[in-house]
């Protein structure tokens, strides 16, 4: 197909016009020439120039802004062409500047809506793969910072954040935020969080029926040998276990002598950060007016050394931080009163 009407001198493309060119752009990729280098760079050139086109259509050109209407139909035209899923499966093939426009205009795609549709969310909704290829792409380290970005956009809409939790692909994070990469292991961690943040009801409901297997993962990164996972995974359980939606998780969690260990042991961390947010953790263990007689055995038995803990326990300078200091001495004297308890044999 010519891409003349990309020229200043010719009208700018309609909606199916513009859809139309994307989908040919994309579908020249798989064609037999584009084993010879100069027809896979001309192939790519011509992807370029829609995408270039498209992000035009959907944010204005500096001069012009966008048409709402005109977004609208080219969001509805590139769903109804499934121009959509090649955006995500010829993702590994795109040059730098594509993959950049992608990342910018996926945003304003899915958040075109007719009534109380979103068209775009709709059409991933009833294609999941794209969203289990796109968590996949985290091993591709040449895409992996814009899949992530397209991720992100998508676990806006809950709807898809709870198939990507309920998926077998979810399960990969556990990896993504260790890979060696600083850069990637971020942006896993990024989403990763959004996943467990954004939506609480659909995070609760996902608790609930995989707590086992997701604990098992996650006490992994709280005892990881590497400190950035233990100081973000730490920190991240704290803000999606005391959310009100997880209470009755928060309180299962707390039932467990295995995570009271974990948290024990987090207190004992060279790091002063980690070893703060362990004891907000630590003290829901404790403070529990309902503790199983082995989490009482534990803190009693370990009363000597998590005291020792405690006193040591860093506060800000010059004592500013009064309300941590006020639940450290609670906590203290509860483990004082458990000291004294006989310890069953």
């Amino acid at each position: 197909m010519s891409f003349s009407f990309f020229k200043p001198s010719r009208a700018k493309p309609s909606p199916p016009e513009l859809s139309r060119a994307l989908k040919e752009s994309f579908l020249a990729l798989d064609a037999k020439a584009v084993v010879e280098v100069k027809a896979l760079e001309k192939a790519l050139e011509d992807v370029d120039k829609s995408f270039f086109a498209m992000r035009q259509m959907l944010c204005g050109d500096g001069e012009i802004e966008a048409i709402p209407e005109q977004v609208l139909q080219l969001a509805q035209e590139i769903c109804k062409e499934d121009t959509i899923s090649l955006f995500v499966h010829k993702l590994p093939m795109l040059g730098w500047e594509a993959r950049k426009d992608l990342a910018h205009c996926w945003g304003i795609l899915l958040r075109q809506t007719v009534g109380s549709s979103y068209c775009c969310v709709d059409y991933i909704e009833n294609h999941s793969e794209l969203l289990d290829f796109l968590v996949v792409c985290y091993n591709n380290k040449d895409v992996a910072l814009t899949c992530g970005n397209l991720l992100r956009e998508c676990i806006k809409y809950p709807v898809l954040a709870k198939y990507v939790l309920e998926s077998t692909s979810f399960e990969l994070f556990f990896k993504y935020v260790e890979l060696p990469s600083f850069d990637i292991a971020s942006d896993a961690l990024a989403t990763f969080k959004d996943l467990l943040t954004k939506h609480p009801t659909e995070v609760s409901q996902f608790l609930k029926v995989h707590y086992e297997q997701f604990f098992g993962l996650y006490e992994k990164l709280l005892t990881s040998t590497n400190y950035v996972t233990r100081r973000q995974s730490l920190k991240l359980l704290s803000e999606f276990l005391l959310e009100t939606p997880n209470t009755q998780v928060m309180k299962r969690f707390i039932l467990e002598a295995q995570y009271l260990k974990v948290m024990m042991g987090l207190l004992k961390d060279p790091s002063k950060n980690i070893q703060i947010s362990a004891f907000h953790i630590f003290k829901v263990f404790v403070a529990n007016p309902n503790k199983p007689s082995e989490i009482i055995a534990i803190l009693a038995k370990n009363h000597d050394k998590l005291l020792m803990l405690l006193d040591n326990l860093p506060t800000s300078k010059g004592g500013e931080d009064e309300e941590l200091e006020e639940e450290r001495d609670l906590v203290i004297r509860e483990i004082e009163k458990l000291s004294h308890l006989p310890i069953a044999s």
